[in-house]
């Protein structure tokens, strides 16, 4: 089927392939439509169908709660094409970047579930087939049983990549972590979408680094801090990162972290004390963006941040970047999962 979306700026045409997601078919065809989770909770991909009969593949989707549906809003991220479409986007969109890893649909088994802390657990997918991603990108995975896919950054970075690493929050009444929590989970086979977003970073960005994370969104800052290594980005940019916890029960990659000795690494613990400094690794007490804002105070110069975590978590950190330390939008990068 024929999609064409037409923007605040111009008309863009793609193939969408039967029971596809409209919004990856667009992904797909390299066109930077609108989203963040990508997976029906923020309701950042709605568009208005203008003609043609589309299919919602799950009508309950958190992210539907902002849509005006007598007006024919939809969520591009959850509905594919039973005809030829035509939609109507309120923002810019242009052209993604060609040189950027394509989208498209995995399948693997997921092994190795382990637990990081009390309700944090790590697993990986082993792919049937080979994946290209962006350190700090994620991947919409989809259990079996389980309505709807749920955004998750990978931890490590490889090229070509045929393992995936992921590290999941327990939520109690989510559908995915419940489920990977539970006993049978193991050896599952595993659908996904990706890779997605757009907090990427690449050896030749050519900037000081600012990771600030809170709880599991240290995923894709470890895929970061992978790739950087891998280039020895560190012997000639600055790279710190803030990694906010509520207290020691709730840290983890504490030794993967110290593996880094050369980025500036602080813990943030918002509820408790911190411990006496071990190592590299320096521990504080605070939110994450008030000990970052703190500890960054007159090192903001050619600096590139990259925010992950809870959205109040991530809407703060913006918040003191844009309108206190003064970066530029572009260079304030972010995915919210919601």
């Amino acid at each position: 089927m024929r999609v064409q979306v037409n923007a605040r700026n111009r008309a863009f045409q793609f193939e969408a392939a039967a029971g596809e997601k409209v919004l990856y078919c667009g992904l797909r065809a390299k066109i930077g439509l609108p989203y963040e989770c990508a997976t029906g909770t923020c309701g950042t991909c709605k568009a208005r169908l203008l003609d043609g009969r589309i299919d919602d593949g799950w009508p309950q989707a958190p992210g539907k709660k902002s849509l005006k549906t007598a007006q024919g809003e939809f969520l591009m991220c959850q509905c594919t094409a039973l005809t030829d479409l035509n939609l109507e986007v309120a923002s810019f969109v242009y052209p993604a970047d060609p040189s950027s890893p394509p989208v498209g649909g995995y399948a693997g088994a997921l092994e190795a579930v382990r637990p990081l802390t009390h309700d944090v657990a790590a697993f990986d997918v082993a792919l049937e087939r080979p994946c290209e991603f962006e350190a700090g990108q994620f991947m919409a995975l989809g259990a079996p049983g389980v309505p709807g896919l749920r955004g998750y950054s990978m931890v490590n970075f490889d090229r070509p990549a045929r393992r995936l690493s992921f590290v999941a929050k327990k939520k109690p009444g989510g559908g995915f972590s419940e489920w990977l929590f539970s006993a049978g989970a193991a050896g599952a086979r595993l659908e996904m979408v990706g890779p997605l977003g757009k907090a990427v970073f690449s050896p030749s960005l050519g900037k000081n680094i600012l990771c600030i994370a809170g709880g599991s969104g240290i995923a894709g800052m470890m895929s970061i801090l992978a790739r950087a290594q891998a280039a020895d980005y560190f012997s000639k940019h600055e790279v710190r990162l803030f990694f906010g916890v509520r207290t020691m029960r709730d840290v983890f990659f504490l030794d993967e972290l110290a593996r880094y000795p050369q980025a500036e690494i602080t813990i943030a613990l918002s509820e408790e004390d911190p411990p006496a400094q071990a190592g590299k690794l320096k521990f504080a007490r605070g939110f994450v963006h008030e000990v970052a804002k703190r500890e960054m105070a007159g090192k903001y110069q050619n600096v590139r941040a990259y925010l992950a975590g809870p959205p109040p978590a991530v809407d703060a950190a913006i918040r003191v970047l844009l309108l206190e330390a003064k970066l530029t939008t572009d260079n304030v990068r972010y995915d919210k999962f919601s």
